[in-house]
C-alpha cells in the first residue's frame, strides 16, 4: 500500500521504572538474550525495521548517563530530546521537537520504550487500518480474564470483559490533533496514554487488535518472558 502522508515515531524513555527495583532505569536493563542489548536498544532495533518512519524521536531525562553509550544513540534516523516528569510531558516534548519538520496531518506513532517485542507486522497492521481515519487509534488486546471492580480489596462488581481491552502501543494519531490534546490536558493525572488525552476532548480513537506477545516490561520476571518472545519471533522469521 502506498501512503499520501508521512509517519513519525516517538519513544518516551525518561522514566525510572520503580517497580523493577533495579539500580538503573528499566529501559537500560539488559535482556538475557544474544546479542546482549538493553531493553531500549531492542525496542529501537524493532522500530528501525519500519522504513516508513521519517524519524524516531526519543525523550531522555536530563540526568540520563546511559543513553550516549547505546549502540543506536548516534543513528541518523534517531533524534534525542528532553524528557519530562510524566509520560505525557515527554511525548509533548517530542512533538515540539518535530514542530519544524512535521505538519498537522502527519501521523505520529507513540511506542513504549519497555515494549521490545513489537513487530513490524503489527505496526503495518495498525497503519493500514488507520491511515484513512480522521483520528487514529491504538493497538490493544481483548481481555481474557474475569475482571473485578474493587474498593480496598473488596469486590464491588464484575465487569463485562467483552467491552474491556488492554491498551498497547504504538498508539497512532495525527500530529496536530495529538499535540493539541496533550496541551489541553496537561497536568491531568488521568491521562495515562495518548488515547486518553484525545478521549478527554470527546474524540473517539479506534482499536486495532495486536499480538499477545507485545508485552510491557514492568516487573523483574518480565525480562525472561520478553527474551523468550523475542527468540521465538526471530526463529519464526528465519523459518
Amino acid at each position: 500500500m502506498s501512503y499520501q502522508t508521512r509517519f513519525w515515531c516517538i519513544v518516551p524513555a525518561a522514566g525510572i521504572g520503580k517497580r523493577m527495583q533495579a539500580d538503573c532505569p528499566k529501559q537500560y536493563l539488559t535482556l538475557p538474550i544474544t546479542p546482549a542489548m538493553t531493553i531500549l536498544e531492542h525496542t529501537l532495533m524493532r522500530l528501525l525495521e519500519v522504513p516508513l518512519f521519517e524519524k524516531i524521536v526519543v525523550a531522555i531525562s536530563d540526568d540520563d548517563s546511559y543513553w550516549d553509550n547505546l549502540s543506536f544513540s548516534k543513528s541518523e534516523k534517531i533524534m534525542r530530546t528532553k524528557g519530562g516528569a510524566e509520560r505525557a510531558d515527554s511525548v509533548l516534548s517530542c512533538l515540539n521537537a518535530l514542530q519544524s519538520q512535521a505538519n498537522e496531518k502527519d501521523w505520529v506513532l507513540v511506542h513504549d520504550a519497555a515494549r521490545p517485542c513489537i513487530t513490524a507486522y503489527d505496526i503495518k497492521q495498525l497503519i493500514d487500518k488507520l491511515v484513512e481515519d480522521n483520528i487514529g487509534g491504538i493497538l490493544a488486546l481483548p481481555s481474557n480474564d474475569t475482571l473485578k471492580k474493587t474498593k480496598k480489596n473488596i469486590i464491588l462488581s464484575t465487569l463485562d470483559r467483552g467491552q474491556i481491552w488492554r491498551a498497547l502501543t504504538p498508539q497512532m494519531f495525527r500530529y496536530g490533533m495529538l499535540k493539541h490534546s496533550l496541551e489541553q490536558t496537561k497536568g491531568d493525572y488521568r491521562i495515562t496514554d495518548e488515547a486518553s488525552a484525545l478521549e478527554a476532548l470527546g474524540l473517539t480513537p479506534q482499536i486495532v487488535e495486536g499480538r499477545f506477545d507485545n508485552i510491557k516490561i514492568t516487573h523483574p520476571q518480565d525480562l525472561t518472558l520478553a527474551a523468550f518472545f523475542i527468540t521465538q519471533q526471530n526463529l519464526a522469521m528465519v523459518i
